[in-house]
């Protein structure tokens, strides 16, 4: 019966450490924050949007701009989408007017974070 319990102990022991393991591993490392330094200055055109959605909006039954200024209102970031790829934007203050249009921006690229400089309304084409 001693043994059973030491048995039983073991294994809820090892399943615990293998959960905090796997746990630790999606955690994002402080290491692999780009620096700032290795920033890009980059013109990207792409849709509006916020970094939960991106370009597949949650919120059926609102536009991409209502559901983007919901999210945002819920504490996301305005984001861009470009391709398959989200930006998440920084610094940039016309969003709220441009939320689900296509949009040119220029910025510091780091990562997938831009530091907004400039925003205009995409041109047709």
């Amino acid at each position: 019966m001693r043994n059973r319990k030491l048995v039983v102990n073991i294994l809820a022991f090892l399943a615990l450490s293998a959960i905090l393991t796997a746990a630790q591993m999606q955690m994002p490392s402080s290491e692999t924050k780009p620096d700032k330094s290795s920033a890009t200055p980059k013109t990207l055109t792409g849709i509006v949007s916020d970094s939960m959605c991106g370009a597949h909006h949650m919120a059926k039954d609102k536009s991409p701009a209502e559901c983007a200024r919901m999210c945002v209102k819920q504490g996301m970031k305005y984001a861009i989408v470009v391709g398959s790829k989200v930006y998440t934007l920084e610094g940039y203050a016309e969003q709220d007017k441009l939320a689900g249009e296509r949009a040119t921006l220029k910025g510091e690229v780091t990562g997938e974070t831009v530091a907004v400089q400039s925003v205009v309304p995409a041109k047709k084409g």
